[in-house]
């Protein structure tokens, strides 16, 4: 039997938390034969549907979960943590603007980046759900200077997904035949998903959807506006394909990504090959060397119509990170 892994979930008392956790705790994310502690992170309001939740998982009897923490404060539930999974944040409310969306959480997540710095491992491997969450993850990494800044991830996977299933519904293809699927930038309605580079069974996606208006209209808006599409239709955010993605992109940073493969991840900016502003979390065509040991994929090409959508996607993170300057903590040269 393997070590004992401790994994952190904030906001466990939600809707994405209540589709995540037991999954976790059957072995989809980590294996089998990983054995796991569940820490769990709730507002104290909330504090009573999670020991719902508690309860719920010991019923299950999961062979792999060897421990159950529950709790309000970051610094008792992040301790010891390998892996956190910041999913909790507050949602933006009607008629609320984006910059105060972002000042109200990045108070949330000025807290726990310090709480991580504090008690988590050294090598924790921390991937921010909460939105906007590029943003978020920016303030959480700058503010734990002890945790090395490629451990943060903000999730793109969602949209990656999406964006994989989109083309393979126009394709007439199996999800399972679509890829090298790119998404550029934020996880906002400027995202960038890249037909340019995808494949479907192995061939440019182009040579095997030839209609042009589609992947420059209809499939790009498809998937920058899911999710407000799926909050009309079920007057709810996504939570289950939320969830799905978290195990994604776990799984995807953990393993070594195949040759000639690649994922998409919000990763820290600085030094990236692709021209892209400093100083940013940024969506990029990942692989992973294992353990959460990543790269990005260089030399691969922009047409026109994506370089002047990516400039967007980057003005809009700069703009992000100029609203939340005060919750950005000058860290040391790593």
């Amino acid at each position: 039997m393997k070590p004992l892994k401790r994994i952190a979930v904030t906001g466990g008392a939600g809707q994405i938390a209540y589709s995540l956790l037991f999954r976790i705790a059957n072995g989809e994310m980590l294996g089998k034969d990983q054995p796991i502690a569940l820490h769990i992170l709730e507002i104290p309001e909330a504090m009573k549907a999670l020991e719902g939740v508690q309860m719920e998982l010991e019923d299950c009897a999961f062979p792999l979960l060897k421990e159950v923490v529950i709790g309000s404060d970051p610094k008792k539930i992040f301790k010891d943590v390998d892996i956190a999974l910041l999913v909790g944040a507050k949602p933006r409310g009607p008629g609320m603007e984006r910059a105060e969306l972002l000042s109200e959480n990045g108070k949330i997540f000025v807290e726990q980046g310090r709480a991580l710095n504090e008690v988590a491992k050294p090598d924790v491997k921390v991937l921010v759900v909460g939105n906007p969450c590029n943003t978020n993850c920016l303030i959480a990494m700058s503010n734990a200077p002890r945790i090395p800044r490629e451990n943060f991830h903000a999730m793109m996977r969602l949209d990656h997904n999406r964006a994989a299933s989109q083309i393979a519904r126009k394709s007439g293809a199996d999800v399972s035949d679509v890829s090298h699927m790119i998404i550029w930038g934020n996880h906002s309605s400027t995202q960038v998903p890249d037909f340019v580079n995808a494949k479907v069974r192995g061939k440019p996606v182009k040579d095997v959807i030839h209609d042009k208006d589609w992947l420059e209209g209809e499939f790009i808006n498809t998937v920058q506006k899911r999710g407000a599409a799926i909050i009309a239709a079920r007057g709810k955010s996504s939570a289950a394909s939320a969830a799905s993605a978290i195990i994604d992109s776990i799984q995807a940073l953990m393993n070594p990504t195949p040759n000639g493969h690649w994922f998409s991840s919000g990763i820290y900016s600085k030094g990236n090959p692709y021209g892209i502003a400093e100083d940013l979390i940024f969506s990029f065509p990942c692989r992973s060397l294992g353990d959460g040991k990543v790269e990005i994929v260089k030399n691969l090409a922009w047409d026109e119509f994506l370089k002047n959508k990516i400039k967007l996607t980057e003005k809009e993170l700069m703009e992000e990170r100029d609203l939340v300057s005060d919750k950005l903590k000058k860290r040391a040269q790593e």
